[in-house]
């Protein structure tokens, strides 16, 4: 059941992705979840699909693993939508309801054109906000990852804040993650083979049913990090010093064309923005 969970791991390929710079990577992601909220809409999201599903085929990344990274936010999306489609009124007074239902005196629920339509665009930009994030990382390992995050932050160091131990603390941390993973599914099987319980029952029930495989998932992280650490003091490893890296970050070709087209795309993105704010009357940068 968690191996569902794409964050943090990587899906070898040979593709144009795959060899872009890590910091280029990285950067055009944050460009990606930046822009994405200046789409207002339905017209503009579907150029942004198209944009999203082409980087996803250069990538040779499966759509399927692109999808499963959506699984562990359906609560979020579905929670959002509902408080969007009960809450939200009309668009202005002389809007009519779509639908209403009053259970007692007093209290009414209705549902707006509006209310839909803000649902439908949330939904829509938290979808392809974590698929953008995931093709980061399922075409670049935590390793190359923590070295671009380490070369972004270089300028930091002026005010001594201690950028290659964060960049460290965040490649253990994605280094983990499908450790942890692996480990809680062998441990649900296993409480499975003795008789456990997990599919059934209550919410309360289900809570209670993960406290076995809580307890030993989390005995074991700590293992695991203890032993990392001895590893670590056994070689010396000082983080303050200033160290080499095996393979040098270098900007290629590759960079600089997925660069132009992504500033490109965002470019007209932020100016559709900018036309919808100025003239209302332009209905279709709106619905």
């Amino acid at each position: 059941m968690f191996r569902d969970v794409t964050f943090g791991q990587y899906y070898l390929a040979d593709s144009f992705v795959h060899k872009m710079d890590a910091r280029v990577k990285l950067l055009l992601t944050l460009l990606f979840m930046v822009g994405i909220f200046f789409v207002k809409s339905f017209v503009v999201f579907g150029f942004v699909a198209v944009y999203l599903l082409t980087v996803i085929l250069i990538a040779r990344v499966p759509l399927r693993s692109v999808f499963k990274s959506i699984k562990g936010i359906i609560v979020l999306l579905v929670l959002t939508a509902v408080i969007n489609i009960l809450f939200t009124k009309g668009a202005n007074d002389a809007e009519q309801p779509l639908w209403s239902w009053s259970p007692w005196n007093g209290f009414t629920i209705e549902i707006y054109a509006n209310g839909l339509i803000k649902a439908g665009k949330l939904f829509l930009r938290l979808v392809m906000l974590v698929m953008g994030s995931s093709i980061l990382t399922l075409t670049t390992t935590p390793v190359d990852l923590t070295h671009a995050v380490e070369s972004l932050l270089k300028p930091l160091r002026i005010i001594r804040f201690p950028v290659h131990e964060f960049a460290l603390i965040m490649s253990l941390t994605l280094s983990f993650i499908p450790s942890l993973i692996e480990e809680t599914d062998r441990i649900i099987r296993a409480q499975k083979a003795r008789g456990a319980d997990f599919d059934t029952g209550g919410l309360v029930k289900r809570a209670k049913a993960f406290v076995p495989i809580l307890i030993p998932l989390l005995v074991g992280g700590f293992r695991r990090a203890e032993e990392l650490a001895n590893a670590m003091n056994s070689r010396c490893y000082e983080g303050a010093t200033k160290r080499t890296c095996m393979r040098v970050m270098k900007l290629s070709w590759r960079d600089f064309v997925a660069g132009f087209v992504a500033v490109a795309f965002f470019t007209g993105v932020f100016l559709l923005y900018g036309m919808a704010k100025k003239w209302g009357d332009i209905t279709w940068l709106y619905y």
